[in-house]
């Protein structure tokens, strides 16, 4: 199967590896993977900021790096559900709204295009410790993904995953909310690494970078014995750079 990788701002920017682990794991699924260096960005931060012209000139850029032929695979369930549900606001009765209704039903975030695309939850990772896995907002609410993950993670030699309280529960980040509201914002991380300690995790697992930037920002401000981990990273280790 070939598929497209999108690889969203935040992890190209600040978690080069994560990407590189998401093409690994992608193909020891048998994808062929192919990635248009030419891609930017969702049009996300626009959108939700209110400048919708902006976000529309950017979601143009976008389904015209994609095709509509084949799968489209992102390591973020937030790009992914923008993409998905948000677009509907932009592109609805425009020149690309055929377009961009054949992308919205070919995009997936990764966990939900390995269980449920491909049907492999498999990959002989390694990783010792005990986790709990945040269901961020996107990933709950706007791709409806929670099985998911969590049958990946129940597959990983070495991981006890056990759930915390209010896994449900935001993180604090919400893209410009953490730097308008920013007490609120990290009160709400505390709140989350706080319960992840409570089950005596050693790793908070999630679908999303930007949230797990948050929650290592405070982590790391108070030096807390605990680290935050994509789930494209958890499911590439033990065997990644082999």
């Amino acid at each position: 199967m070939t598929i497209e990788l999108f690889i969203p701002c935040f992890i190209d920017q600040l978690y080069p590896q994560t990407a590189f682990n998401t093409v690994k794991i992608l193909e020891k699924a048998g994808c062929k993977v192919i990635y248009n260096t030419e891609q930017t960005c969702c049009g996300q931060p626009a959108f939700n900021a209110g400048y919708w012209e902006d976000a529309k000139e950017v979601g143009s850029k976008f389904l015209n790096d994609f095709s509509e032929t084949n799968y489209i695979v992102s390591p973020s369930a937030s790009c992914t559900g923008m993409v998905k549900n948000y677009y509907n606001d932009l592109f609805t009765n425009t020149l690309l709204h055929n377009k961009c209704r054949n992308i919205q039903g070919n995009i997936h975030e990764l966990s939900d295009f390995l269980v449920n695309v491909i049907g492999k939850d498999y990959f002989g990772a390694e990783l010792e410790g005990r986790a709990v896995y945040h269901d961020s907002c996107a990933g709950l609410r706007e791709c409806n993904i929670k099985s998911e993950p969590r049958a990946l993670l129940s597959k990983v030699h070495g991981l006890d995953l056990v759930e915390m309280k209010e896994t449900d529960v935001c993180c604090g980040f919400g893209g410009t909310f953490a730097v308008k509201f920013e007490g609120i914002s990290s009160a709400m991380a505390q709140q989350k690494v706080n319960n992840a300690l409570e089950m005596e995790a050693d790793y908070i697992i999630s679908t999303d970078a930007s949230c797990l930037l948050n929650l290592q920002a405070y982590i790391d401000s108070n030096s807390l014995p605990i680290k935050t981990m994509h789930l494209s990273d958890v499911l590439a280790n033990g065997w990644g750079n082999v």
